[in-house]
C-alpha cells in the first residue's frame, strides 16, 4: 500500500522558507507592550472628542493622534493575523487573534466620534483651517476623502454602536474562515504518481492539472463532496454576510451594497456594470476556447474538471523555487534596476512565507503594515501557474513598498481598487517574456495555453464571480431567503452561461460558491477583472522601450492613496471610465488563441 503524504508540521518546515515576523516582534513580551500602548493610546484619545471645532490647531492634533493610533493598531492587527495563518488550528494564536479582533472593535468604537465630529465643520471652518495651520495641507487630500462620504455617516451614537459591535457582525465571515481553513475534512486521493495525498484546497488546485483525467475527476467529486455536505452551513454564513452587508448600506443611504462598496474606493458603479456588459459581450471568445480544449483533449464529453489542465501534455515547464527567484528577477528586470533590487530585497530578508503546512491559511497574499516588510504568502507548488503566483504576489508586494516608502502614513497605502493592477502587470510581463524566450512551439504552446487559462481565470471567472455577488445581494434585497439550493440553482446556470455548451454541467459545480472566501470580501472580485484589462495597456507601454511609460507605471506604485484611484490610473495612462482597456485585453485573448491554434495544428 502507497505511503499517505501529508502536510508537514509548522516546526518542521525549514526556518529559510518562512517569513521572519522576528522582525514585527521578537518577542511575546513585545507584542504584548504594543498591544497594552494601543489600549491605552484608544483610553486616551477620548480628551480630544469634542475638540475638532476648537480651531486648526486643535484639530491638528486630534488628527495626528488618531492617525498614529491607527498606526500602532495596524500593526498589532497584522501580527496577530499573520501568527494565525501560519496555522489556523493552533490555538494560541487563534486566541491571539480573537484578542486583537476585539481590540479592533474596541478602538474602532473609540474612534467612532470622529468623522460625525469632522463632517459637522462646515466647509467654511475647514477651509479657514488650512488657511491657519499650513500643516494640515498634508492632509488636506485624506480628510476631503472622508468628507466626500458625508451623506452616508450616521451620528456618533449610531457610529459608536456599529464600530463597536463589527466584530459580532463580522462572525459570519469568521466562521466561514475557521470551517473552510481549519475544520474540514478531506479524503486521501490518488494524484498522478499514484500516491496517496491528503486533499486540501492547495493540493486540489494542482491535480486538476494532472494530465491523468482520472485523478482530476476524483479530486473534483471528493472535494465537492464536502462542500455539498455542508453547503446549509455554507449558506448560513454567506447569507448572514450578504445580511449584514446589505443592512449597512441601506442604514448608510446607498442604493445598494453595490454602491455601498465602490464608493468606499470612490468608484462609479457604472465601471462594475461596464465590466459585466463587457465581458458577456465577449463571451464567444470563451466558447472558442473551451471547444478548443474540447477537440484537443478529444473527449465526448467536457467537464469542469476539464478546465484546468494543460492542452498540450505533461507541463514542459516545472520549477523549483529557488530556479522561480531567478525567473522572477528576469521578467522583472524591464522595470529597472531598482525595481529588481528591492525584489532582491524580498527574497534575502525572508519576507515570503513559501510552503504549505498542516492547518496553513490556503491560497496566497501580500500583506504588511505601513512599519513592517510587505510580506508574502504562498503555498508553493512547483508549477508554472506558482511561479505565476510568485510574480503576481511580489507585485503586490512592490506596490506597498515603493507607496510605504514614498508616501506619509496617510497616503501610505493605497485603493484596493488598483491593487490588483500591479500584481497583473506583473504577470503579463512574465507572459511576455516566457514568449520572448522560449523558442520550443511545445513551449510556447504551453505558454500560451497557461495565458488563456489566466485571462480565463481572472477575467471571465472573476467576472462570473462578480455577477454572483451582485445577484445575491440583490436577492437578499428583495427579501428572498439565500437558501443553498437557490444559490447553487442559480450558480449552474451561470456557470454553463459563461463556459457554453461545449462542456457538460457537472451538478457538482453548482456549489463552488460555498468555498469561494472573497464572497465576504464586498464586491472585492471584479477588481481582479478590471485590474487585469488595465494591466494589458500599462505592460504594453512599459514593453515599448518608452522610458516615460516606465516612469508613469512607477509613478503609480508610489502615488499611494494621495489621489483618486481613477485619477492615479490615468496619469499612469490608463482611462478606467471607459471600455477600452477591456476590449483592449480581449484583443490580445483573441490574438493568442489564433496563434495556439495554429501551434496546436501543426
Amino acid at each position: 500500500m502507497s505511503e499517505v503524504t501529508r502536510l508537514p508540521k509548522r516546526s518542521e518546515v525549514p526556518l529559510e522558507l518562512t517569513w521572519d515576523l522576528t522582525k514585527i516582534f521578537a518577542t511575546d513580551a513585545e507584542f504584548e507592550e504594543a498591544f497594552g500602548q494601543v489600549v491605552k493610546a484608544a483610553e486616551d484619545f477620548e480628551q480630544y472628542k469634542g475638540t475638532l471645532e476648537n480651531g486648526a490647531q486643535a484639530f491638528l492634533v486630534a488628527l495626528m493622534a488618531m492617525l498614529k493610533l491607527d498606526r500602532q493598531l495596524e500593526v498589532v492587527y497584522v501580527y496577530a493575523s499573520m501568527k494565525n495563518d501560519e496555522d489556523t488550528a493552533n490555538a494560541k494564536y487563534q486566541a491571539l487573534m480573537a484578542r486583537v479582533q476585539k481590540l479592533l472593535a474596541d478602538v474602532s468604537a473609540k474612534l467612532a466620534w470622529f468623522q460625525p465630529e469632522l463632517l459637522a465643520l462646515a466647509p467654511e471652518k475647514l477651509a479657514s483651517y488650512y488657511q491657519a495651520e499650513s500643516r494640515l495641507n498634508a492632509y488636506k487630500t485624506l480628510v476631503n476623502d472622508w468628507t466626500r462620504l458625508r451623506a452616508h455617516v450616521l451620528s456618533e451614537k449610531e457610529e459608536a454602536l456599529l464600530a463597536g459591535a463589527s466584530d459580532i457582525l463580522g462572525a459570519s465571515a469568521n466562521v466561514f474562515e475557521v470551517l473552510n481553513n481549519a475544520d474540514l475534512k478531506f479524503p486521501v486521493v490518488t494524484d498522478g504518481s499514484g500516491s496517496k495525498v491528503e486533499l486540501s484546497n492547495g493540493v486540489y488546485g494542482k491535480l486538476l492539472e494532472a494530465t491523468e483525467r482520472s485523478v482530476r475527476r476524483e479530486a473534483f467529486e471528493q472535494l465537492y463532496t464536502v462542500y455539498k455536505q455542508f453547503r446549509h452551513t455554507f449558506a448560513a454564513t454567506l447569507s448572514a454576510h450578504v445580511r449584514k452587508h446589505n443592512f449597512s448600506a441601506k442604514l448608510r443611504n446607498y442604493q445598494s451594497a453595490k454602491e455601498a462598496s465602490l464608493a468606499q474606493n470612490n468608484i462609479p458603479v457604472a465601471v462594475y456594470d461596464t465590466l459585466v456588459k463587457t465581458v458577456n459581450e465577449n463571451l464567444e471568445l470563451l466558447h472558442d476556447y473551451v471547444a478548443l480544449r474540447k477537440d484537443i483533449l478529444r473527449v465526448d464529453e467536457l467537464h469542469m474538471y476539464d478546465m484546468y489542465t494543460p492542452l498540450t501534455g505533461e507541463p514542459t515547464l516545472t520549477f523549483t523555487y529557488e530556479q522561480a527567484k531567478k525567473m522572477t528577477l528576469e521578467a522583472l528586470s524591464v522595470l529597472g534596476e531598482e525595481y529588481t533590487t528591492y525584489v532582491e530585497k524580498a527574497f534575502a530578508e525572508r519576507w515570503i512565507d513559501v510552503v504549505a503546512n498542516a492547518g496553513k491559511r490556503s491560497g496566497a497574499y501580500s500583506g504588511g503594515a505601513y512599519d513592517t516588510a510587505p510580506y508574502i504568502l504562498l503555498n508553493w507548488q512547483d508549477t508554472l501557474d506558482n511561479l505565476f503566483t510568485l510574480v503576481h504576489e511580489m507585485g503586490h508586494t512592490m506596490h506597498s513598498y515603493y507607496t510605504r516608502t514614498n508616501q506619509p502614513y496617510q497616503y501610505g497605502d493605497y485603493s484596493i481598487f488598483v491593487a490588483e493592477i500591479a500584481s497583473t502587470t506583473n504577470e503579463n510581463l512574465l507572459t511576455q517574456y516566457l514568449l520572448e524566450t522560449q523558442t520550443d512551439p511545445k513551449v510556447r504552446a504551453y505558454v500560451l495555453n497557461h495565458y488563456l487559462d489566466g485571462f480565463k481565470g481572472t477575467v471571465y471567472r472573476q467576472t462570473q464571480f462578480a455577477e454572483f455577488e451582485a445577484w445575491i445581494h440583490e436577492q437578499d434585497a428583495s427579501q428572498v431567503p439565500l437558501t443553498a439550493d437557490l444559490m447553487s440553482d442559480f450558480y449552474s446556470k451561470l456557470n454553463q452561461r459563461y463556459y457554453g455548451d461545449a462542456v457538460e454541467n457537472d451538478p457538482e459545480i453548482a456549489y463552488e460558491w460555498s468555498r469561494i472566501p472573497h464572497f465576504y470580501y464586498n464586491f472585492y472580485v471584479y477588481q481582479y477583472a478590471t485590474g487585469f484589462g488595465a494591466a494589458s495597456t500599462l505592460a504594453e507601454r512599459v514593453l515599448d522601450e518608452e522610458p516615460a511609460h516606465t516612469e508613469a507605471y512607477l509613478n503609480y506604485l508610489k502615488a499611494g492613496s494621495s489621489a483618486a484611484p481613477l485619477e492615479v490610473m490615468k496619469k499612469a495612462g490608463v482611462d478606467m471610465t471607459d471600455s477600452q482597456y477591456l476590449e483592449k485585453a480581449f484583443g490580445i485573448f483573441k490574438e493568442r488563441l489564433a496563434e495556439l491554434k495554429e501551434l496546436l495544428a501543426k
